[in-house]
């Protein structure tokens, strides 16, 4: 029953290592170290598929059921209630990050700690039996199995459920898309796609370059076909997205029983066969493919500097001529990696732009909410379902920020792109930068404050008749006490009746108008907060951008200045060179770039680049607000 083998690393690992000697052994360390981290990265990819969706899916339910472990609590009521990673080790082990000052729970500084804990009491830390509301603090969990179909560097992330997927709950999920190499939205076979389902497919479509779905529970609902059709219907109107429907029941079964057949009907076949061909296929090509770009780049400057110096020993006569080319280049390569050159200006201009685009897209679809909150508050009495408007206001905001978030990392990884393009004509790695991250962002921002909801007792009403009454009584006592009537008369009695209806009527109309007003300025507070809040966050995360760009493309554009500075000395020192060391200087040279040109055979073509699904961006879609009682004072 065991799942075939993922493939070993790619062989090109061992010439990333020669490489790397060769190019420490010609004083070259920098090199040395840039294909040191080129190695890390091609023996230990560090895969992540994050399985989200909302409460009792069945996602944890599907992790087990792939590693053939109970590694997830499951329950029948909120099962997992923080993000735990299920990776591969030689041994089985288990460990949480927990922050340790709880008060510190919004400072960057906050103090992480990783704790190592008994496999069997995972439960405990990462379930909302044992860790209600998360009340100890964990930030996540990582399990580590002797499982093949995580060898290959294949990391599952059991998310919490999200409660809807349109709440502000899935902010915190969203999240960790960015980061990781693919995504699989789990939902029963009970029913079909919700509208929140859909929009997170659609969100999760322009973060993660791959994304699936898994209809589960198909043991339990015998139409599940035709859900899987219905939900195939959703699919196509987002996009590419694969299906594929499982039992985790009938795999964890036949694991037990050892059947083959068990295990074919259950669905599971498929969906690995998904995780190894297009997320661990993918990754191992895009991981290769930089390590290609590194060895290229290094080889070409290694080959440079050795190649000028021989040429300069070989043909003493062409060195003034040598030099000058290079004193030329290596004028270039610092104008190249001042702040003046091109890729700096594009980098500094389109972050410019960006911030500014991005506070006007945030700006404007929270106006939006604030419009339509206020519409709605205006059509009736908003006190005795403020709780809903206030719910409403919350998820809406949630999907705002989210929705500007999705776009602006779809912004920078452009912009990035551009950047990289005007560095060296596409040939050059892009940073990866966390830009869509949100999690946290509305951690900050003040709930939505309480509205009185307007209700009166029987006492208070009758207080306001009477009091409004009175003047009715009075004048026209007075006036019928001219012609001999008491104070106290029919007709004083009824013309009360009618003033004092009447200023009953006029005070709920006025108790109402000050909760509309109030309920306005309470959501315009909200927003306003929201804004500013989300704002800062969003341009510190811009200038991240600019900072990791800068860095990464300023360093290579040191390596390149380097390696001219050291073939032109290199050229120098060779014109001076004495004859008898002339001889033993070719030699080694000549066997350097041997090694080289032998190392250039060995390093496999560039693979293609994996094809990426893209959308256009999409409006904010978003459910019917809870509309204001217009219930009639009485």
């Amino acid at each position: 029953m065991a799942d075939t083998e993922i493939t070993e690393a790619s062989p090109i690992v061992d010439v990333v290592r020669d490489v790397g000697q060769l190019a420490a052994s010609t004083g070259r360390t920098d090199l040395a170290e840039r294909l040191e981290q080129t190695q890390s990265r091609l023996r230990d990819p560090g895969v992540r598929v994050i399985v989200v969706g909302e409460f009792k899916q069945g996602k944890s339910k599907l992790i087990n059921a792939l590693v053939h472990a109970p590694v997830c609590p499951v329950d029948d009521d909120v099962a997992t209630s923080v993000p735990m990673t299920v990776g591969y080790a030689d041994e089985p082990s288990a460990s949480v990050l927990m922050q340790t000052d709880a008060a510190a729970s919004r400072s960057p500084n906050r103090t992480v700690e990783r704790v190592a804990i008994p496999l069997e009491d995972l439960a405990e830390y990462v379930s909302e039996h044992g860790n209600p509301a998360n009340e100890r603090n964990i930030l996540s969990a990582e399990v580590l199995l002797p499982r093949e179909i995580l060898r290959g560097g294949l990391n599952l992330v059991d998310s919490p459920g999200v409660g809807g997927l349109d709440s502000s709950n899935a902010l915190a999920t969203l999240s960790a898309l960015s980061t990781a190499h693919a995504v699989l939205l789990v939902s029963d076979a009970s029913q079909e796609y919700t509208e929140p389902e859909v929009q997170f497919l659609k969100h999760a479509m322009r973060i993660s370059p791959n994304v699936a779905a898994v209809l589960a529970k198909t043991d339990l609902y015998p139409e599940w076909r035709q859900v899987e059709q219905i939900d195939q219907g959703h699919l196509e109107e987002v996009g590419d997205v694969p299906i594929f429907s499982v039992s985790s029941d009938l795999r964890l079964l036949a694991a037990e029983l050892q059947d083959r057949e068990l295990n074919d009907e259950s669905g599971f076949p498929a969906l690995v066969a998904h995780l190894r061909r297009e997320v661990l296929g993918r990754a191992e090509v895009i991981h290769e493919r930089s390590a290609v770009h590194d060895l290229l780049s290094v080889v070409e400057q290694l080959t440079m500097s050795l190649r000028t110096e021989l040429n300069a020993l070989l043909n003493p006569h062409d060195t003034p001529r040598m030099i000058a080319e290079l004193e030329n280049a290596r004028t270039k390569a610092d104008e190249f990696r001042g702040r003046s050159a091109r890729w700096q200006v594009t980098l500094t201009d389109g972050i410019t732009d960006l911030i500014a685009d991005m506070e006007h897209d945030l700006r404007d679809r929270l106006r939006t909410v604030q419009r339509e909150a206020e519409k709605a508050i205006e059509e009736g009495d908003p006190g005795p379902i403020w709780d809903q408007i206030s719910e409403w206001i919350d998820q809406r905001a949630a999907a705002a920020v989210t929705e500007t978030f999705v776009w602006t990392d779809e912004r920078s990884r452009w912009l990035s792109e551009e950047v990289a393009d005007l560095f060296s004509e596409g040939e050059s790695g892009i940073p990866a930068i966390d830009v869509g991250s949100t999690e946290g962002l509305l951690d900050v921002v003040e709930p939505i404050s309480p509205l009185d909801a307007g209700r009166m007792g029987a006492g208070e009403k009758i207080y306001i008749g009477v009091r409004g009454s009175y003047g009715g009584v009075l004048m026209v006592g007075l006036a019928t006490g001219l012609i001999g009537m008491a104070l106290i008369n029919p007709l004083s009695l009824l013309a009360g009746i009618f003033v004092g209806r009447r200023a009953y009527r006029e005070d709920m109309h006025a108790r109402l108008a000050r909760r509309q007003q109030e309920a306005k300025l309470l959501v315009r507070r909200y927003i306003d907060e929201v804004i500013f809040q989300v704002g800062k966050q969003l341009k510190d995360r811009l200038r991240l951008v600019q900072r990791t760009a800068r860095d990464h493309f300023g360093s290579m554009a040191e390596e390149l200045h380097r390696s001219l500075s050291e073939a032109l000395n290199g050229a120098k020192l060779a014109a001076g060179t004495f004859t008898s060391s002339r001889d033993e200087r070719v030699i080694a040279l000549q066997t350097k770039l041997s090694e080289l040109e032998s190392i250039r055979h060995v390093i496999p073509e560039l693979p293609p680049v994996p094809a990426m699904r893209t959308l256009p961006r999409a409006p904010t879609e978003a459910r019917s607000l809870p509309r204001a009682s217009t219930e009639t004072p009485r």
